[in-house]
């Protein structure tokens, strides 16, 4: 079990970071760019995050369902199926809402930004900031749990 909780952190310590990162550095650097730079560069930075990303999340998600199911504990027990509802939660936002977002931008011609362009960031940037606070709370939920006294 204890292999089993240090995947767990690593995991969603991995998650967390990686969004975090991208909430931190990445997003206000996209905001400041001219659309055509804009698309441009997001088609760049969003080339391997599939399935890399995917992987690690669900992969986690599922590695907290064993480790709730393992330990003995109820509060520990708790706060891990928090964790895993919190990361299948990244999950579900990261699929249904800012996948979609960043195939239709991937779609667009850099070179021919149509009039009336709608501008994907500021919601694109409100859907990674729920599912990075979603993985933060992951983290500090598993966090807790792991290291709570037995």
């Amino acid at each position: 079990m204890y292999v089993l909780s240090v995947l767990v952190l690593i995991g969603s310590g991995t998650v967390a970071g990686v969004l975090f990162a991208v909430a931190l550095s990445t997003v206000p650097a996209l905001a400041a760019m001219p659309p055509d730079r804009y698309v441009y560069t997001h088609t760049l930075l969003g080339r391997n995050w599939d399935p890399t990303m995917p992987i690690i999340v669900l992969g986690t998600t599922l590695l907290d369902v064993v480790l709730a199911v393992l330990t003995p504990g109820a509060v520990p027990r708790s706060l891990i199926i928090g964790a895993a509802v919190c990361l299948a939660g990244v999950s579900a936002v990261s699929h249904l809402r800012n996948v979609p977002i960043n195939r239709r931008v991937h779609r667009t011609d850099p070179d021919a930004i149509p009039p009336g362009w709608q501008d994907p960031r500021p919601l694109w940037r409100r859907w990674h900031t729920l599912r990075t606070a979603l993985a933060m709370a992951a983290l500090a939920l598993n966090g807790l749990a792991v290291t709570l006294p037995s």
